[in-house]
């Protein structure tokens, strides 16, 4: 099956669109095995496909075997795009999907999403943060929407399984230092804009399990230890994150905080060789 947005079905015509979309030019972004992602330009407009070859059953074994679940076709990111929409997150603008196969391991699939321009990764921003610091609102306006992002998520049955800064992308509307992105009322927070992207491993239930629930805080803190965070930062990601008195936190949620807390540096530890000069550690 194809379904295609009005534009790209006018672009793409003939009997083998499908293997016209497989075979696209563009820049590659990243190339895993079975998987492509790459950017192409349309009208003048970025748009990114993302290609799925047939993953085969000894691939999906060899996944399970090393204890990882194997990403099978582009169906997973489609699903929890819709999953996304559903639950007020921003995030990419399908253009079109595409699969075909009997079985999952034997699929071949699409997925092209709207380029988010004018932003930034909250990676790349917060990198800048230690040698200059943002204006005080909108580090706490970020930290708050972040914070926001992983409730709804979480307490909605989905976990991302890659919940690192790089895949927040804050939008811009001038200097990133001291500017939130949308005018009008409301909080700074709510005004604002953060897309969550990457979600091709992002996983749907009625429940989202403790562990999952541990991953993803793990990785976030994980990708926010060099980014000039401070103690008191850590502290209003919780309380925003929890919804409740920091006092309550820390008398009745010691084990979650330092489950996350020791993973967190155990994976710093892993991918850097080092300790984090971290100021902000979690004593749970």
């Amino acid at each position: 099956m194809i379904d295609l947005r009005t534009d790209f079905r006018e672009y793409f015509k003939g009997d083998d669109v499908f293997d016209q979309i497989l075979h696209l030019q563009g820049r590659v972004f990243r190339e895993h095995k079975n998987r492509k992602t790459l950017r192409i330009v349309k009208d003048g407009r970025g748009y990114f496909v993302k290609i799925h070859r047939k993953t085969g059953l000894k691939e999906i074994f060899k996944n399970i075997m090393n204890l990882r679940l194997p990403v099978l076709g582009a169906r997973n990111e489609l699903n929890a795009i819709k999953r996304m929409e559903e639950l007020g997150i921003d995030t990419m603008k399908v253009a079109g999907f595409g699969e075909r196969g009997i079985a999952p391991a034997w699929q071949d699939s699409f997925l092209i999403t709207e380029e988010l321009e004018n932003t930034v990764s909250l990676e790349d921003l917060a990198r800048r943060w230690k040698t200059d610091p943002p204006e005080l609102r909108l580090k706490r306006a970020i930290i708050a929407k972040v914070a926001d992002i992983a409730r709804v998520l979480h307490q909605n049955g989905v976990n991302h399984r890659d919940f690192y800064l790089c895949h927040f992308l804050l939008e811009l509307t001038g200097d990133p230092r001291s500017r939130t992105s949308q005018k009008g009322g409301g909080t700074e927070k709510d005004r604002v804009k953060i897309y969550l992207i990457d979600l091709h491993r992002v996983q749907i239930r009625d429940r989202t399990p403790s562990r999952w629930i541990v991953k993803d805080l793990a990785g976030l803190y994980f990708s926010g230890m060099d980014a000039g965070l401070t103690r008191r930062d850590l502290f209003r990601f919780m309380k925003a994150y929890r919804g409740k008195p920091l006092r309550t936190l820390l008398r009745d949620e010691k084990e979650l905080w330092g489950r996350v807390s020791r993973r967190a540096f155990r994976l710093y530890k892993k991918h850097f060789h080092r300790v984090p000069g971290f100021s902000g550690k979690y004593k749970g």
